[in-house]
């Protein structure tokens, strides 16, 4: 198949821009990413941040392990000004995997040590840190929790997606258990404690995770839930309302109160015959979803997110990251790559539209709320031109903060090649090849996940692991020394 990226200029990206009728803008002038910006009671160094990557290379009690602290060294080190920590379990019963890091009283010194560690590799390369902002998520994996599954409704797409049972690979049935109500509101207390631990540590914001069909999102497109936590639209913002809430009264006034949350969430694809990506079968009204039609789930509408992000304004909210889709179920929505994972789909669309789409929808929101600090998704997809769209971007008021995800395992000292130099390395630029990607997806591991970096341009740490999942597919990856 012939892929998509071919271009060695911007003018060759505006052609392109032009051919397919989208909205990507490009600016050589990179001074508005080196702007500070305010957030809530903090001012910030710059416009960029590092999204939240996930290494699956946590410990099995939760702790951090040497390649997450390498990690957060390497992100520190690197320039960027907004730090956005991947995702931590506020129970055991809430980690996506095994390896996923959850912070709690006997995990709390390692978690010290991140944040002690983070810091001091960024005052080294950036003279101060007083003006880094460096966050945590707080996340219940939903449905996607590891061992078992946590729903919080029945979803007629999704639930013959979702395994119940991991050994015997038996799949959600309509008498699956919710989450019940009452186990909902003790919830709450769980983010309560784990945001106060994170407090301890020496985290600056904390995120209340709204995304990817975990939990929270799940419940703000449950409108076939009964009870208090489903159907109409108070219902379903109810627990995240009431998470907010609680965890704003819970820790000081000068942290930050964050959610990164999907604007769109989008159906499930599948691999044709083709290999090209093929929306899964469904009826319409759709049952669930947020941030699309019931009669359109290929449409964005925005008219929930906006409400509710006026809402969590109104809580306490001051920064929001805009993301999108599901990854276990259509990447291509919240990541436009240029090869799918080993075990997934080529792209039903150009993924310059993906990029589109994001860019569109974010500066809806941002038009919006103009004084908010919104973080915009998608930039990874450009490769060496992302700068120079995340520069057009900001000075025309489409966002205010760019976010970079998959780039950042590449080059985690991109911002400080734009410092030093005025453009990226492009031998080291991420191509969106998703090996990433490849790795978090491989389970046959003795601790049940790969860890997941750049085997391309970090060698060092990933390149045997990487040797080792191709064994385990049949498809044969794009070749490693791209």
């Amino acid at each position: 198949m012939s892929k998509f990226f071919k271009y060695k200029s911007v003018a060759e990206l505006e052609a392109e821009n032009t051919r397919l009728g989208i909205d990507l803008r490009f600016s050589d002038d990179l001074s508005p990413l080196f702007q500070p910006i305010t957030i809530g009671p903090r001012s910030v160094g710059n416009r960029w941040c590092v999204h939240p990557m996930e290494g699956c290379d946590g410990e099995l009690d939760g702790s951090p392990g040497e390649l997450t602290f390498r990690r957060y060294v390497r992100f520190g080190a690197g320039g960027a000004k907004l730090l956005w920590g991947e995702a931590c379990a506020v129970t055991q019963a809430a980690r996506a995997t095994p390896r996923q890091i959850t912070l709690n009283e006997s995990t709390k010194p390692a978690f010290a040590r991140i944040v002690d560690d983070c810091r001091k590799a960024h005052r080294a390369s950036n003279d101060t840190d007083s003006d880094l902002l460096f966050g945590l998520q707080l996340t219940h994996s939903g449905r996607y929790s590891h061992p078992r599954p946590i729903i919080a409704t029945h979803d007629p797409i999704l639930d013959p997606r979702t395994v119940a049972d991991k050994a015997t690979g038996v799949k959600v049935t309509p008498d699956y258990p919710l989450i019940t109500d009452d186990e909902l509101k003790r919830l709450v207390d769980e983010y309560v404690i784990a945001a106060k631990l994170a407090v301890d540590v020496g985290f600056d914001f904390l995120d209340v995770k709204q995304c990817h069909r975990y939990l929270l999102n799940e419940l703000l497109g449950a409108r076939n839930r009964p009870g208090a936590y489903g159907g109409s639209y108070a219902n379903r913002t109810r627990f995240a309302r009431e998470a907010i809430q609680a965890v704003r009264a819970a820790v000081p006034s000068n942290i930050v109160i964050a959610t990164r949350m999907n604007i769109f969430d989008g159906i499930p694809f599948h691999k044709a015959a083709t290999d090209d990506g093929a929306p899964d079968s469904h009826t319409l009204p759709l049952a669930n979803g947020w941030g699309m039609s019931e009669m359109d789930p290929f449409a964005v509408d925005l008219t929930e997110p906006l409400k509710w992000i006026a809402e969590m304004r109104t809580l306490g909210v001051t920064l929001v990251n805009a993301t999108m889709g599901n990854p276990y179920a259509q990447p291509h929505y919240g990541r436009p790559f240029e090869y799918p994972p080993l075990d997934g789909y080529e792209s039903p669309e150009h993924p310059l539209v993906g990029v589109d789409r994001h860019f569109r929808a974010t500066e809806t929101i941002q038009r919006a709320f103009p004084d908010l600090a919104l973080i915009g998704t998608g930039y990874s997809y450009l490769q060496e031109f992302l700068p120079q769209a995340a520069a057009a971007n900001v000075r025309d008021g489409r966002v205010n903060i760019v976010g970079v995800g998959r780039g950042t395992l590449a080059q985690p000292d991109w911002v400080r090649q734009l410092l030093d130099n005025g453009k990226l390395d492009r031998k080291r630029v991420c191509r969106t090849f998703s090996y990433c990607t490849a790795l978090m997806r491989t389970k046959q591991h003795p601790m049940g996940q790969y860890e997941t970096g750049c085997p391309p341009f970090d060698k060092e740490a990933y390149s045997e692991v990487w040797k080792e999942v191709q064994q385990l597919h049949v498809k044969k990856a794009p070749p490693a020394s791209e």
